[in-house]
């Protein structure tokens, strides 16, 4: 039997709410497939199965919160063991027993160390990337006992095995406070159990507490003629993201209009040339000027370390493209998009896109982004502020592409121009040296020849 654990992905990531369930109990999955899908506050996860089996139990319905380390679904793999009895078998007594070869007190940190890589018999380290090997050997005993009853005494460290200690944690229980009911007062699995219930009955709040999804129903109208809905995980990211980037960020922002007849005529020529399989919009071209700009305002690139009070400047170039999706606003990255090609630029970013519409973004995609940019002229508007994306220190907001009757030389014009908005963190870059990143911005734009020689 497998207790699958829904374990921490990263990025700061506690808990999610259950999405959906692709297998009802008593279904038989197959290891690898996707058995549930978890909503995070930045990704959706597809959960795979850790064994093949058949699933027994879910640790969360559809629409409630399951937190890091609780029991997402338990699978019986054909093993027989019972997760919810405790082990009773010989090797497991053993593992209870003090011996007369235990190692001094020193070693205990390191027991509390393997005890997150081998558990006893009857219990699964699975987790969302899979199994973790179990050992089939008798597992050392815990060697607390052997300091003297004084040191005992004086530290109150409970005598316990590395995994009562771990099933301690796993409960986010101080195992030092539970009294043991095992040989010179060691605390058995039963003891934990125990205090993991009392707990829960005089907690006020819970790590298992659960939460119900937000409908995507029309909430009722209250009396007073409003109505209240919860926003979504993806939104309680953006509300923070956004706290954080206002609280930081003394931000400012430059605007102009660029003349990009040139640049259209470009994209016309070769947007029917390359094949089926990529489409090239403006934003590739857009990228690679940013990119070639970038190159030679390298702060804009960086981000800034207040509390050191330094410029932290990247060699790598991480593009964040803002995505408009049902839930709200995605915003993955192209890797190193300085070295990618026009053409891969283009591929890239429309896969990006559409795995952010689809919510399959991974935590990687969205890590580690340098600079980013915001289309909302795909929608229609010219101008805007853009927020900057903590901890960045710069986005560019880019406008629709309309033609206006402009003056060349005396004479009036019609011409393809391009509003342009940048805003950045003016703690460390001033109005002039945002003037000048936009003067070379625009000079690449006016030239998309020098896009394809830099």
């Amino acid at each position: 039997m497998i207790n699958f654990k829904f374990a921490d992905i990263g990025e700061g990531i506690h808990e999610g709410v259950v999405l959906k369930w692709h297998y009802d109990v008593g279904d038989t999955v197959e290891e690898g497939e996707t058995i549930v899908v978890i909503e995070t506050d930045k990704v959706n996860a597809e959960i795979p199965a850790p064994e093949s089996g058949i699933l027994k139990k879910k640790g969360a319905e559809v629409g409630e919160t399951i937190h890091v380390g609780e029991v997402l679904a338990v699978i019986d793999d054909g093993s027989g063991d019972d997760e919810e009895e405790a082990p009773n078998d010989e090797s497991a007594e053993k593992a209870e027993k003090p011996t007369d070869n235990d190692a001094s007190d020193d070693d205990d940190d390191d027991d509390d160390e393997s005890s997150t890589k081998t558990e006893s018999a009857g219990e699964s380290g699975a987790s969302v990337v899979g199994s973790v090997e179990v050992s089939d050997e008798v597992m050392p005993a815990s060697n607390e006992h052997s300091a003297s009853k004084q040191e005992a005494s004086d530290t109150k460290k409970a005598l316990a095995t590395p995994f009562v200690r771990k099933l301690a944690k796993d409960k986010g229980i101080d195992i030092n406070t539970i009294k043991g009911s095992g040989p010179e007062g060691r605390v058995m699995k039963k003891d934990v159990e125990a205090s993991d219930a009392s707990s829960e009955q005089t907690a006020s709040s819970s790590a298992k507490t659960t939460t119900t999804r937000p409908s995507y129903d029309m909430p009722k109208v209250r009396e007073d003629g409003t109505r209240r809905e919860k926003i979504t995980k993806l939104r309680q990211s953006i509300v923070k993201a956004m706290d954080r980037s206002n609280a930081l960020i003394p931000a400012t922002t430059v605007m102009d209009e660029f003349d990009v007849s040139e640049m259209v005529k470009f994209r016309e020529k070769q947007k029917n040339i390359v094949g089926d399989d990529v489409k090239i919009t403006y934003l590739p071209l857009i990228m690679k000027a940013v990119l070639l700009t970038l190159k030679e305002f390298p702060v804009f690139n960086a981000s800034f370390d207040h509390e050191n009070e330094e410029i932290i400047y990247k060699d790598y170039y991480n593009i964040g493209i803002a995505v408009d999706t049902p839930d709200g606003l995605i915003v993955p990255n192209i890797k190193d998009a300085d070295q990618k090609s026009i053409i891969e630029l283009a591929k890239e970013s429309q896969s990006l896109a559409q795995k952010a519409r689809d919510r399959k973004v991974s935590l990687d995609d969205l890590k580690d982004t340098t600079f980013s940019v915001t289309n909302y002229g795909a929608f229609g508007a010219k101008l805007g502020t853009p927020v900057i994306n903590h901890p960045e220190v710069a986005i560019l907001g880019m406008g629709a592409i309309e033609k206006k009757p402009v003056v060349i030389d005396g004479e009036i014009e019609v011409r393809d121009i391009f509003p342009v908005s940048l805003s950045v963190d003016h703690r460390i870059i001033d109005g002039g040296d945002a003037g000048r990143f936009m003067v070379k911005l625009k000079a690449y734009l006016n030239d998309p020849m020098l896009l394809l020689l830099s």
